[in-house]
């Protein structure tokens, strides 16, 4: 009798415990599914409102002659709220549900911005994942975008984003040239900013092209050609594209502005500020 009754009371035990664990489960899940993602309507979805007209043109003018001349989808999102979720598991999705980029290469890019939660995040697509790398990405977000969006310059923030990674995707190693020059207006705290970024970024580099060198000359961070490339932070704006490219067509037209069916694992980097 008295057997029975422990056997009972450990049943309904363990019956409690696998309902407890399916609640805190459920409710650790719940959050990341329930998430109302804005339209596609184009290159620029700007839902927070922290884009002026002129800079929209212009940034959108970028993302289509990326797209015209190589076939990569770069899409610039804000958001008024990432509804609870962290920006790496928002951005997922959205680039999921957008599918941007080619389905066949995987070739695109989100730039989501979070203004209310101080949030920003480069979303890479798997087949750019080698090129515009995790540690470029972080370098563009800490050494471009933060320090303007600390200042409240949403817009000059994603505009400097945008082309610092129009230059990564498109700039044969050959055209780069060390241009990290410092902007007077900065001031002396973006020496203090970019400085060790500089450092950083060269210790990455050398880390790169020497396992790249052991592997037979094709390491992770090189331009087009097998030859070292460096990422600049500060001074004037990146420009994207190259006279020399010979990448063509690109474009997702017929029926207004869409994905084209790619997709993303989780690469990129994310920052805060």
């Amino acid at each position: 009798m008295v057997r029975s009754g422990l056997l009972s009371a450990r049943a309904n035990g363990s019956c409690w415990c696998r309902c407890a664990a399916i609640l805190v489960f459920s409710l650790a899940v719940g959050p990341a599914h329930a998430v109302d993602l804005p339209a596609l309507t184009g290159r620029v979805v700007d839902q927070a409102n922290v884009i002026p007209a002129a800079n929209r043109s212009a940034i959108e003018g970028k993302l289509q002659e990326l797209e015209d001349k190589s076939g990569i989808q770069l899409v610039v999102a804000t958001v008024t709220s990432l509804q609870g979720n962290d920006i790496e598991t928002f951005a997922n999705q959205l680039f999921r549900h957008w599918k941007l980029g080619e389905a066949n290469k995987n070739n695109g890019v989100l730039l989501l911005v979070a203004p209310k939660e101080r949030k920003v995040r480069i979303e890479v697509g798997y087949g750019l994942e080698g090129t515009l790398t995790d540690a470029l990405s972080n370098v563009i977000i800490t050494g471009a975008i933060v320090p303007r969006f600390k200042t409240n310059d949403y817009a000059g923030g994603i505009e400097r984003g945008v082309d610092g990674i129009i230059s990564v995707l498109t700039t044969d190693a050959a055209e780069w040239q060390p241009r990290a020059r410092l902007r007077t207006d900065d001031g002396p705290t973006v020496v203090r900013q970019v400085v060790p970024l500089l450092l950083l970024g060269l210790l990455i580099f050398i880390f790169r092209y020497m396992v790249g060198h052991a592997r037979g000359g094709r390491g992770g961070w090189v331009g087009r050609g097998g030859r070292p490339m460096f990422i600049p932070v500060g001074g004037s704006p990146w420009r994207g594209g190259s006279s020399g490219s010979d990448w063509s067509g690109g474009g997702f037209s017929g029926g207004g502005f869409a994905g084209g069916g790619g997709s993303s694992g989780g690469g990129g980097a994310s920052g805060s500020w």
